[in-house]
């Protein structure tokens, strides 16, 4: 133990030497701590109470006689004195138990400058059952609150305890023996411990030639002996950790429940024993000198944390974090411990790294102070080259100090292995960023270490976070060619596109990068389509059709599928989604979208589809490869290969092959305007009113690139017959032209007959020999009486290569056809003269002559005419009697006139309907016959709108 060393982690306080105030007068006799004073007991009775600085508070007479021993409780605020007091019989002992009350204080006779503490009880120790017995050792353990367990040691081996309130005299009383030697002098109880375990409750007990363990529980059982050897009086203690501390001549023992325990070999005399804060304070005799060594001792440790030559020391107790020291003269010295970063200086200084590492670990000091002493230490053994011991240093401050500090130490590559491993125990402890993963793995890659590598990445079989940045070590290990541990963390931490992207344009696995597509969920599979389609259609046409097919369709789930097919659909990605990655593979994308608009029938997207369809169909300036092969069967991943051995035969025959190219791509243009013009008409079903299409566009790609099928039929379903028969205008197509007007110009079926007045326009401006086709024309206009005939001559008198032969027999037919209207309408005109001639004659003679009215029967009735009668101009006559109330009108002839009065409001009523005459004006192969027909009938010949009046 000589080989210990010496430090000096305490100090004294209190500016040195100091001693027990003047006020304590009496020899001191016991000394107690706690609650933040010091209690002495004197030989005089009194009790003195010293503050911080170890100045008298007060005092109070506690016993009359002496004042053997005592403790400050520190739950409650009680001071329990053991001392002599005046003898009351011959019988009864003089030594008295008190409990005084400290928080009570009572003014002691009529001094009201006096006080003392509250006595709440007084005990007799000695009883009939009890006798007595010189006192040796005195212990108070603090039970639930007011119990009090008392253990009191005598010089006969005996032990009496006392438990229970002892304010209210509530007690139990019992007798423990510790051994019945016969030598008395060994069986004296030198020290009592008190030790609580869990509801077990056990004391220690001491004698010079024993050590004993009671369980209190049974108050009738022997204690257990735990050794043979003893201590005596002021060398028992016990350590926070309850166990029991014994000082012999030649070492320091320690006992359990189940004996002893560790000892330690400090030799000499043990005057006095104590523990403080984990430290062990001894007061040793030194034989050789005569004087008295005060040592602390770190056991954890193994040094001596302070050692001071002392005088004979009568007391030692521990209050305000200090250790007191009360000397027989009454001087004290009172040691306190030094801070932490005072010690840790002090052994700095002095390079006791270790020390200092463990001195702050068994004080339990927080983790960054530790760092901090670690890291000092790690600097040390950096600057002496011992980098493996200071890298193990680095290592445990990981959480406190910054990596940084230790990297920048380790970067020269002669060290690499000392910063790999301080990096793997950053990973480790899951403190690493994304630079040390990245610096890791290059300290991998440049030791070539594959099976740390291994190890770093495969090593976590848990579904838990990963201990690195997964991006990072993903980007390192591509940069460096270590695809394979790239991939694995990729597919591990389900970073799906880093997968796909290390296949595709690091390995060019494209097979297996399809593979892995397919076995993703729907919705991952579809993003990463999106996002590597392009080099799969590149490489694998076919292939990346199908994983589109079963994404956008309802391959595979059919057993999901609903009671609604749209609703479905609209849960499905859409082909439109996926448009970009065909941009330079159009006939992919054709054979994709074909293959779609096949099987699904009723896709939200439709339109976007066809008119992307459409797009493909029409557009001439689109660079395609042969289409004709691959609608034939042929596989599209075979293209390049057959274009490549194509281009490497074009030696010789180049022009034989760029003639078969022009043929190829006429052929196929050929082939893809005939697949629009079908997906034109299939998508233009005839019970909707608008095309499944945008029409506007496919009309402007079918005029674009010169399209004359389709966007005939785009005309012609939108009913705009004359852009129709224009398209066949502009190519001089007169066959077609008049087969469309013959379609097309049949009123009876819906069409337009105006069409024959363009087309005769047409022929009559186009300047070249065209009878045949004007005789047919003139035929239709003829039939449908469409045109006057001073207007088919005026149209054709335009065209110089047309002679009067073309139109001399429709000019005769009109001209036979005019004579008969003419000749009716001669007719017609001589009848309603002579009717107006009659009408005329009638009305004068009803003005001007009478009218003589000859009928001798009733017109309505048909008897006797006979007075009173009524006769109307119309030659009927009347019995008044037969008329009623109407004597006015003739009831023959008024239903007649009111018809015509009828029908003139009518017409007058329908002059005010503008619309309704233009209409028929329009709709009239004669207009000129409708204003006729309405002067006619005196409907628009008013000039006024006053009342009508009589002709």
């Amino acid at each position: 133990m000589y080989q210990w060393r010496k430090f000096e982690f305490f100090e004294k306080k209190l500016a040195g030497k100091c001693s027990i105030p003047e006020e304590v007068s009496g020899r001191i006799e016991c000394c107690s701590s706690g609650r933040g004073k010091v209690v002495i007991g004197c030989d005089d009775g009194t009790v003195s109470f010293l503050d911080r600085g170890l100045n008298f508070s007060y005092g109070f007479q506690a016993h009359s006689s002496s004042v053997l021993f005592l403790q400050q409780l520190k739950q409650r605020n009680y001071l329990v004195t053991i001392g002599e007091d005046e003898q009351i019989t011959p019988q009864q002992s003089a030594m008295c138990l008190k409990v005084f009350d400290l928080d009570r204080m009572q003014s002691e006779g009529t001094s009201s400058s006096s006080t003392s503490p509250d006595c709440i009880g007084i005990l007799r120790i000695f009883t009939n059952q009890f006798p007595e017995a010189k006192i040796t050792s005195f212990l108070v353990l603090e039970e639930a609150p007011p119990i009090l367990l008392i253990a009191i040691g005598l010089d006969n081996g005996c032990i009496y305890c006392i438990k229970g309130d002892i304010a209210r005299e509530r007690i139990t009383r019992f007798k423990l023996e510790v051994d019945n030697l016969s030598d008395k002098s060994q069986s004296s109880v030198t020290g009592l411990g008190f030790r609580v375990d869990g509801q077990a409750l056990q004391l220690f007990a001491v004698t010079p030639s024993s050590v004993s363990l009671f369980i209190l529980q049974n108050k009738t059982s022997r204690g257990q002996t735990l050794d043979q050897i003893g201590s005596n009086a002021n060398s028992v203690a016990m350590s926070d950790r309850s166990e029991l501390i014994i000082g012999r001549p030649e070492a320091v023992y320690f006992y359990e429940v189940d004996g002893r325990g560790p000892c330690w070999a400090f030799e000499g005399q043990k005057k006095f024993l104590g523990w403080f804060r984990g430290y062990l304070l001894c007061v040793i005799a030194d034989q050789r000198n005569g004087n008295d060594t005060f040592n602390i001792y770190d056991l954890k440790n193994r040094l001596i944390a302070h050692s001071l030559v002392v005088k004979e020391v009568s007391h030692m107790l521990c209050e305000w974090g200090n250790i007191i020291l009360i000397m027989a003269d009454k001087s004290a010295l009172c040691i306190g411990e030094k801070d932490m970063e005072s010690k840790l200086d002090m052994l700095f200084k002095k390079n006791l790294y270790t020390v200092a590492i463990n001195l702050v670990q068994s004080q339990q000091a927080d983790a960054a102070a530790t760092a901090e002493v670690l890291r000092k230490y790690g600097d040390h053994l950096y600057s002496k080259q011992d980098y493996d011991e200071a890298m193990a240093q680095y290592i445990h401050t990981i959480g406190h100090l910054e990596p940084s500090y230790v990297i920048q130490k380790f970067l020269d590559a002669q060290r690499i292995y000392n910063l790999t491993n301080y990096l793997e125990k950053l990973h480790e402890k899951g403190l690493a960023s994304k630079d040390h993963t990245t610096l890791l793995l290059n300290c991998y890659t440049k030791l070539k270490d594959v099976d740390k590598l291994n190890v770093f990445i495969k090593s976590e079989d848990g579904v838990g976070e990963h201990k690195f940045d997964v991006e990072t070590a993903i980007r390192v290990c591509r940069a460096t060619n270590y695809h394979e541990h790239a991939m694995y963390v990729a597919k591990k931490a389900g970073k799906h596109e880093w997968y796909l992207k290390i296949l595709l344009e690091d390995l060019g696995r494209y097979e297996e990068a399809l593979q892995y597509i397919s076995s993703l969920e729907p919705s991952q599979a579809g993003v990463t389509v999106k996002e590597y389609g392009k080099i799969l259609v590149e490489h694998k046409p076919v292939e990346t059709i199908e994983i589109l097919m079963r994404l956008c369709t309802e391959d595979g789930e059919s057993g999901k599928r609903g009671a609604s097919n749209v609703a479905y659909l609209n849960m499905l990605p859409s082909p439109v989604d996926f448009l970009n990655i065909f941009i330079h593979h159009l006939p992919s994308l054709m054979d994709f979208l074909e293959k779609y608009t096949n099987k699904v029938k009723d896709s939200p997207a439709q339109v976007e589809i066809h008119n992307t369809l459409l797009e493909l169909y029409l557009s001439n300036d689109l660079s395609f490869s042969s289409i004709s092969q691959a609608s034939n069967g042929e596989d599209l991943n075979l293209r390049a290969r057959s274009g490549a051995t194509a281009t490497s035969r074009s030696g010789s025959n180049g022009k034989f092959i760029a003639d078969g190219k022009d043929s190829n791509k006429e052929k196929d243009r050929v082939e893809k305007q005939e697949k629009g013009l079908r997906l034109l008409k299939s998508a233009w079903p005839s019970e909707l009113e608008h095309p499944l299409y945008d029409v506007d566009l496919a009309i402007i790609l079918c005029e674009m690139n010169e399209f004359k099928e389709g966007l005939l039929y785009l005309y012609e379903k939108m009913k705009l017959y004359k852009e129709v028969i224009a398209c066949y205008m502009q190519v001089h197509d007169h066959e077609g032209l008049i087969a469309c007007c013959k379609r097309l110009g049949d009123s009876g079926k819906g069409g337009d007959p105006s069409l024959w007045a363009d087309l005769l326009k047409y022929f009559g401006e186009l300047g070249e020999d065209c009878s045949k086709e004007v005789k047919e024309v003139l035929t239709y206009i003829e039939r449908d009486d469409i045109l006057p005939p001073i207007i088919v001559l005026q149209t054709l008198s335009r065209n110089p290569c047309l002679t009067l032969s073309v139109i001399k027999d429709y000019i005769a037919r009109k001209l036979e056809q005019e004579s008969k209207l003419i000749e009716e309408d001669r007719r017609a005109i001589d009848k309603y003269q002579e009717t107006t001639s009659a009408m005329r004659k009638e009305i004068q003679d009803l003005r001007t002559n009478a009218r003589i009215f000859q009928l001798s029967k009733c017109t309505a009735c048909t008897f006797t005419l006979d007075l009173p009668a009524v006769h109307f101009m119309c030659i009927h006559s009347f019995h008044q009697r037969c008329l009623g109330d109407n004597e006015k009108e003739c009831p023959v002839c008024a239903p007649e006139y009111k018809s015509v009065l009828e029908t003139k409001r009518s017409l007058e009523q329908n002059s005010k309907d503008q619309d309704r005459f233009f209409q028929q004006v329009k709709s009239s192969k004669d207009g000129f016959s409708v204003i006729a027909d309405y002067f006619g009938k005196g409907v628009i010949s008013k000039t006024s709108s006053g009342p009508t009046g009589g002709s």
